[in-house]
C-alpha cells in the first residue's frame, strides 16, 4: 500500500510479500459457500511432468468439483479450475478479504481475475507469461521456481502450434543438459520459493516459471495486469499476439471472464 504495485512492476524482480492478519481471505469452506453455483473450467490433462500434450477441458459448477472425489484422487489425471472471476468484484474482495479494486485494476481490458484450484501434485509446466502476474495464496503451499526473462535460451517448443510461451524443458528440475547447454545460465539465477496461505507472489512479465501444488487442496487468487513493459520484450509481445490469435481460431480456452455471481 505504501509504494503501490507499479513500483514492484517497475523494479521488476519477484517478489513475496506477507498479509496483513485480517486480509488473508478464505479456505475451501469458505470458497465454496460463496461461489458454489459458479460456472468454472476444468482443465484435465495426464498426470505426468513430460506430457507434451494441450490440456482439455469442459464447463462445471465449482461446487462439482469439490463434491467428486474423482477430481482429487484420480492417481493418473491433473485436474485444476480455473475462472476469470474479474466480472464479479464483490465476491473477489470477499474471498480475498480486502479491497482488491485498491491495489489491481483488474477490470480494465485483457485484465484478469482469476480463481485456481488444485489438488496435491499438480504440476504446471515451465512457460512465461505477457502480463505482470500477483498470486495469492488462500489455501495450500505452492512450490514456485522462477527464471529471469529470455527466449532462444529457453528452446521455445513449436511458436506455430501456439506453445511459443512454453520450453521444451517442461520442468526445470530435471534437465537433459546435453540437449539444451545454453539454458544452462538463466538456471543459474533461478528463484525458488514455496507460497504459502497468506502470501502474495509479484511474478513480472517475460519471468520464467514453474508450479506445483504441494497440498490435498490448493487455492489461489492472481491478478493479470496489462502493462507498457511488454513493448521492451518484444519476444514476449510477439508470442502473446500470436497465440492469442492461434486460441481465437482452434477454440482454445483464452480466459474469458466469467459472468457476475452477485
Amino acid at each position: 500500500m505504501a509504494f503501490g504495485r507499479e513500483a514492484l512492476i517497475r523494479a521488476d524482480v519477484p517478489v513475496v510479500i506477507t498479509l496483513p492478519q485480517g486480509a488473508q481471505g478464505l479456505g475451501r469452506e469458505g470458497v465454496a459457500k460463496r461461489l458454489g453455483d459458479l460456472m468454472v473450467t476444468l482443465f484435465t490433462e495426464p498426470s505426468n511432468k513430460q506430457n507434451s500434450e494441450r490440456w482439455t477441458t469442459k464447463e462445471i459448477r465449482l461446487r462439482e468439483f469439490f463434491e467428486d472425489e474423482r477430481y482429487l484422487t484420480d492417481p493418473g489425471t491433473w485436474n485444476r479450475i480455473v475462472s476469470n472471476f474479474r466480472n464479479s468484484p464483490a465476491d473477489v474482495n470477499a474471498i480475498l478479504g480486502f479491497d482488491a479494486a485498491r491495489l489491481f485494476d483488474y477490470r480494465r481490458p485483457m485484465n484478469a481475475a482469476n480463481l485456481w484450484i488444485s489438488h496435491k501434485g499438480v504440476f504446471t509446466q515451465s512457460h512465461f507469461d505477457e502480463l505482470e502476474n500477483f498470486n495469492i495464496a488462500l489455501e495450500g503451499r505452492k512450490r514456485f521456481v522462477l527464471a529471469p526473462p529470455g527466449f532462444w535460451e529457453y528452446y521455445p517448443r513449436s511458436l506455430k502450434d501456439g506453445f511459443g510461451d512454453k520450453s521444451q524443458v517442461f520442468d526445470f528440475d530435471d534437465v537433459d543438459w546435453a540437449r539444451y547447454p545454453k539454458l544452462a545460465s538463466k538456471l543459474a539465477q533461478r528463484r525458488e520459493l514455496i507460497l504459502e496461505p497468506g502470501q502474495m507472489l509479484y511474478l513480472p512479465l517475460g519471468w520464467w516459471h514453474q508450479a506445483e501444488s504441494l497440498d490435498e487442496m490448493n487455492i489461489n487468487v492472481n491478478f493479470w495486469l496489462r502493462d507498457p513493459k511488454i513493448f521492451r520484450r518484444p519476444y514476449v509481445l510477439g508470442v502473446a499476439l500470436y497465440t492469442a490469435v492461434f486460441r481465437k481460431l482452434k477454440g482454445v480456452y483464452n480466459y474469458q471472464p466469467a459472468e457476475g455471481t452477485s
